[in-house]
C-alpha cells in the first residue's frame, strides 16, 4: 500500500505557483493561505512563502482592500456597508476597509445609488404600495446602502 506523501511540492515550486495566482489577480491573505494548504503545505512553510510573496510584493492587503471597493462597487454597485462585511469576512483590518472606502468617491457613490435605486423602483410592478416598498427596500439593503439614503429615496418616490 502507498503512504500519502505529506508534502507534494517544494517551497520554491508552491512561492512560484503563489506568485502567479497572485499576480494574476489581487489576493487577500486568506486565499492565499487557503490556496497553500490545497497544496498541503505545512504550517512553518506557509509562513516562510507568505513572508516571501510579501516582500516581494505580490501580496498587498492594502492594495488588495482598495481594488476590491472600487471593482465591487464600480461592477456590482454594492454599497459601503456590503463592502465592509466583505472585508471583514476576509479579514482585513479596520484601517485598511477605512482605506478601501475612501477609493469611491462620494459623486460616484451618490451617482451609483441613484442610477440602481431608480432602476430598482422602475422594474418592481407591485401594485400594493407597501409591499412594493418592502421589496425596494429590502433589495437595496441587500446591496449594502445605508438604510437612511434608502427610506429617503421611498419617500421620494412615493410623493412623485
Amino acid at each position: 500500500m502507498k503512504k500519502p506523501t505529506k508534502c507534494i511540492f517544494t517551497i520554491k515550486e508552491a512561492l512560484q505557483k503563489l506568485e502567479h495566482f497572485c499576480a494574476y489577480q489581487e489576493r487577500c491573505h486568506d486565499e492565499v493561505v487557503e490556496k497553500l494548504y490545497s497544496l498541503k503545505m505545512s504550517s512553518e512553510e506557509i509562513d516562510t512563502i507568505i513572508v516571501k510573496l510579501i516582500e516581494g510584493n505580490f501580496l498587498n492587503e492594502t492594495r488588495f482592500a482598495c481594488s476590491f471597493a472600487r471593482g465591487k462597487h464600480r461592477i456590482k454597485h454594492w454599497g459601503k456597508i456590503r463592502i465592509t462585511s466583505e472585508l471583514k469576512a476576509r479579514h482585513i483590518s479596520s484601517t485598511n476597509i477605512t482605506l478601501a472606502l475612501k477609493e469611491i468617491s462620494s459623486e460616484e457613490y451618490f451617482e451609483t445609488f441613484e442610477k440602481l435605486s431608480e432602476r430598482a423602483w422602475n422594474n418592481l410592478t407591485e401594485s400594493n404600495t407597501l409591499k412594493k416598498r418592502k421589496k425596494f427596500c429590502d433589495y437595496m439593503l441587500r446591496r449594502g446602502y445605508e438604510s437612511n439614503l434608502v427610506y429617503e429615496k421611498v419617500q421620494e418616490f412615493e410623493q412623485n
